[in-house]
């Protein structure tokens, strides 16, 4: 809800302008209710894209095709991803924390998701070979982490950087992607 009180209270006023006695003219109250709702429209993809519902979604859908148990939010790995993509804004230098836990990163331009971020992980899918438990070029590992067996929570987060990139990152724990090991 906190992301919508900028849409609501430019709506409020809105409502308030087209209600009022002032002689506005029928259309001009038709192409403001169209604006508005159009704008709802925007604000609801755009927040809703970034929410940790968002994130979870995406990452437990992968996790359910392959039988394992859905991940929980963690607050403590969003704080610590955060602080992370805050680091990077100046520069948006593409580099793992190599910290305590799981992690994929992504960037993308514009308005970049968070949930575009996991369906990008998630459609490496295609590179590993369950058979023979192997990555075609590693180019698998984001996928792996997204679906590892032991991991147990994700928390995510985004910073916009000076060049309009977005930096993404997804903290994992227990983390997994051991090599040599199968994901689940």
């Amino acid at each position: 809800m906190v992301y919508f009180a900028p849409c609501i209270a430019f709506l409020t006023i809105i409502y308030m302008l087209c209600s009022t006695q002032v002689s506005i003219s029928k259309t001009m109250k038709t192409s403001t209710l169209v604006f508005i709702l159009t704008l709802i429209s925007i604000c609801s993809i755009c927040f809703a894209q970034n929410s940790p519902k968002d994130y979870l979604d995406e990452h437990n859908k992968a996790r359910k095709e392959v039988g394992v148990k859905p991940l929980k939010w963690n607050e403590t790995l969003v704080a610590y991803g955060q602080k992370y993509v805050n680091s990077k804004k100046k520069t948006c230098e593409f580099e793992h924390s190599m910290g305590p836990y799981g992690e994929n990163l992504a960037q993308g331009y514009g308005e970049f998701s968070g949930a575009d971020s996991v369906k990008m992980w998630v459609g490496e899918k295609q590179y590993y070979d369950d058979k023979n438990n192997k990555c075609v070029k590693d180019e698998c590992l984001h996928y792996t982490q997204v679906v590892w067996n032991t991991t147990e929570s994700v928390g995510c987060a985004r910073a916009k950087c000076d060049n309009n990139w977005m930096f993404i990152i997804c903290n994992y724990y227990p983390p997994g992607n051991y090599i040599g090991s199968r994901p689940y």
